[in-house]
């Protein structure tokens, strides 16, 4: 068969193919084996209260009606502070059995008693969890739940990306194929066959180099996925207990995904190779033409279009969602698509702003505007790989700058104090005691809560928010973004809320329910910017809800105080309260850590410009993508030099140098990687350009952080492989 044939003679050209198909059908195999694994996670045993068979928890849910249409529904939302189980329940249960407290906390008790009865004794006034469900008691029983789920992120967003950036090498091979072999088909065409059968030869290469490369990527998914759940672990990404299931779906899906790939990047290129007429067979034109038919001109343009569109609708409608991961991931990649197509359109335009020094300088401009198909080959994956390094690493840089940034201007004071865990009965008093050291002037302790408001009467919103202690002393120690109204007005029958709100007019008053569950209804008397999202509610130490323990206090000094020795006097007397805490059993514990540290400081730790998890995912991203892309560029150049040997025997016998003819080709590549930096720099510049308008919107910082490191880290990987892979070409001619 005539494929057969050509796939014996060609292996070489449809390498970079094959590798690029079997390396995206490992990375969907292995991502599909870990999200198969958050699918079906172990369920772990209870820590809190493993010895006892029956854990008596207090009320640890809101359930409000809301609108469904004509119907109503009952939404449920976990509490910030679940109720402890009240006094008169555990002699109750006490008559049943050796009850269990955990501390000085009661939010949560232990039985030894026969289930029924304590069911029987419990009633509605408490949750009787037994089995497995008494993990539920356990610190932070959310954590593992929030960690697959981030995991689950993390495997998909990666996925997405492989599959875009598979499709797009592959489907590039392809086109770069049919460009060399136009002759090729011509002459085919010559000897009587049809279009469809050149188009169905191109398709059953495609076809073959699919499934051997799917049946290889998925043996190497298998040997892979337990690496990633390794890495996964590592980076903290998922629970250290995580790991591989024997999940087959998984394969299935890789393989056929696989095999999808290879089929659809050549169909468009099959077309096209149908199309060659038998006149090609007599061309040797050294410069290529007709190489953007209108098909794909009105497909980027519209793409364009279609980018541009979205980018603006985003920032008018909703500027928030700029700064979601989800969204600045997927939205780069509507642009991306569309100046890759429009690539060989863009090539000469760029190309002309370029002067290089010397003959050979000219040679390689020329030379490079005249093989507009092999330099559009090569421009487009450097594209990609620059474009989603800089937005993607971009976006979330600009994002973090910007939270971090905003948290810098909401501080007010000179010290904060935090403890984990609580910093256990009246801290504010404690460290107010610091008065005797010189140099303290204020202090305001807050803790965390939440409140919940039902929007429009069909969504039950939970809120972030502090509850505050003494209002002026809060507001003389903080900068809060106030776009009306006054916080120092703020008391136990009021509220201060952000532009998010349905309702956020001062004097209006809202109906909430508070971070423990009782439903109030309080005044706006202070409006606060709606920013990067971290302006949370704020309400006093009265409406933070049964249980809510002060966690931070903020220190002022006085004009000419000493920061380091307030400090060091305060470390010590904080130090020797909570130790005489954790001998009386009345707050916090010896366990737990309290540190007083400067403002800079506690934001370094508190608010880091971007998450260690965060940017570790995306350099994740962007070496998937410069793999991708230093195999399309292999594959394409090594083509590419194969066919030209004419060209080059002519320029030797020009008088050109073998040194020289490598400069030639070296340079080219090289320009080549330069016109897809500038062309995944001007997407760069765009997305976070939109980015920071959005944020000023927001009346948040606003301002763009271009990751160069990486930026220039995937333009020299790029150029190294480019002209590496050019010159291997050329010794072999």
């Amino acid at each position: 068969m005539i494929f057969l044939a050509s796939l014996r003679s060609r292996w070489t050209g449809l390498l970079g193919a094959f590798v690029a198909v079997a390396l995206g059908v490992a990375l969907t195999a292995a991502m599909g084996l870990g999200l198969a694994s958050t699918f079906s996670a172990p369920e772990r045993d209870p820590v809190r209260f493993a010895g006892s068979p029956v854990v008596v928890m207090g009320q640890n849910t809101l359930t409000v009606p809301v609108r469904r249409g004509p119907d109503t529904a009952h939404v449920s939302k976990p509490l910030a502070h679940p109720h402890p189980v009240d006094i008169e329940l555990l002699r109750d249960l006490r008559r049943l059995g050796e009850v269990r407290l955990d501390g000085a906390k009661r939010d949560a008790v232990g039985v030894n008693a026969p289930v029924d009865d304590v069911r029987d004794v419990v009633a509605q006034r408490a949750r009787v969890l037994t089995g497995g469900e008494r993990r539920l008691a356990d610190p932070e029983p959310a954590r593992d739940a929030e960690a697959l789920v981030a995991v689950n992120s993390f495997l998909g967003t990666a996925g997405g990306v492989s599959a875009f950036v598979s499709v797009f090498v592959t489907a590039s091979t392809f086109a770069f194929v049919v460009a060399l072999r136009r002759r090729e088909f011509g002459l085919l065409r010559m000897a009587g066959a049809t279009p469809g059968q050149v188009s169905r030869t191109l398709l059953a290469e495609a076809l073959a180099v699919g499934v051997l490369a799917s049946a290889t990527g998925c043996a190497l998914g298998a040997w892979g996925a337990p690496l990633l759940a390794e890495a996964l672990v590592d980076a903290e990404i998922a629970p250290e207990w995580f790991g591989i299931g024997g999940a087959v779906w998984p394969y299935h899906l890789a393989f056929w995904v696989g095999v999808t790939v290879a089929f659809s990047g050549a169909w468009i290129a099959s077309r096209r190779a149908g199309r060659v007429g038998p006149v090609e067979a007599l061309r040797d034109a050294s410069v290529d033409s007709g190489v953007m038919p209108w098909s794909r001109r009105i497909v980027g343009g519209a793409l364009l279009a279609a980018g541009l569109g979205l980018l603006g609708w985003t920032l008018w409608s909703d500027p928030s969602s700029l700064m979601k991961r989800k969204t600045y991931t997927t939205q780069p990649m509507i642009l991306i698509t569309a100046l890759a197509a429009l690539t060989p359109l863009l090539v000469r335009p760029v190309l002309r702003v370029v002067r290089l020094p010397g003959a050979i300088g000219l040679l390689v401009r020329e030379n490079s505007a005249a093989s507009v198909r092999r330099t559009a080959a090569v421009a487009a994956p450097v594209l990609v790989t620059v474009a989603l390094a800089g937005s993607l690493l971009g976006s979330a840089q600009t994002t973090g700058k910007a939270r971090a940034e905003e948290a810098r201007q909401r501080t007010g004071a000179e010290l904060v104090v935090t403890g984990d865990g609580g910093l256990g009965p009246s801290p504010e008093e404690q460290v107010r005691g610091g008065r005797k050291v010189e140099g303290v002037a204020e202090v305001a302790a807050s803790a965390s809560t939440a409140v919940f408001v039902r929007e429009e009467g069909t969504a039950l919103i939970r809120s972030e928010a502090r509850a505050v202690s003494d209002p002026a002393a809060f507001a003389s120690v903080s900068r809060l973004p106030v776009v009306a109204g006054d916080v120092r007005d703020l008391d136990d029958r009021s509220i201060v809320v952000n532009e998010e709100w349905e309702r956020r007019r001062v004097g209006e008053r809202v109906d909430v329910w508070l971070g423990d569950g009782r439903p109030a209804r309080l005044r706006i008397v202070a409006v606060l910017a709606r920013g990067t999202g971290d302006n949370g509610a704020y309400v006093t130490s009265a409406n933070a809800g049964a249980g809510a323990a002060v966690d931070r206090v903020d220190v002022g000094l006085q004009e000419r105080a000493d920061r380091e020795t307030v400090a060091s006097a305060l470390r010590e007397r904080v130090k020797g309260e909570a130790e005489g805490r954790g001998r009386d059993g009345t707050g916090a514990g010896a366990g737990a850590e309290v540190q007083v540290r400067t403002a800079e400081e506690w934001l370094a730790d508190t608010h880091p410009p971007t998450k260690r998890q965060t940017r570790l995912g995306l350099l994740v991203l962007l070496g998937i993508a410069l793999v991708y892309t230093s195999i399309s560029l292999a594959g394409t150049l090594l083509m590419a030099t194969s066919v030209r040997g004419p060209e080059l025997r002519a320029l030797r016998m020009a008088g050109a140098t073998r040194r020289q003819v490598r400069l030639v080709i070296a340079g080219e590549s090289l320009l080549a990687v330069a016109v897809g930096t500038a062309l995944g720099l001007a997407v760069t510049l765009l997305n976070l350009g939109t980015l920071s308008a959005g944020l000023s919107r927001l009346s948040a910082p606003a301002g763009v952080a271009v990751p160069w490191d990486m930026v220039g880290l995937a333009a020299g990987v790029c150029a190294a492989v480019g002209a590496g892979a050019g010159v291997l070409g050329l010794r072999h001619r």
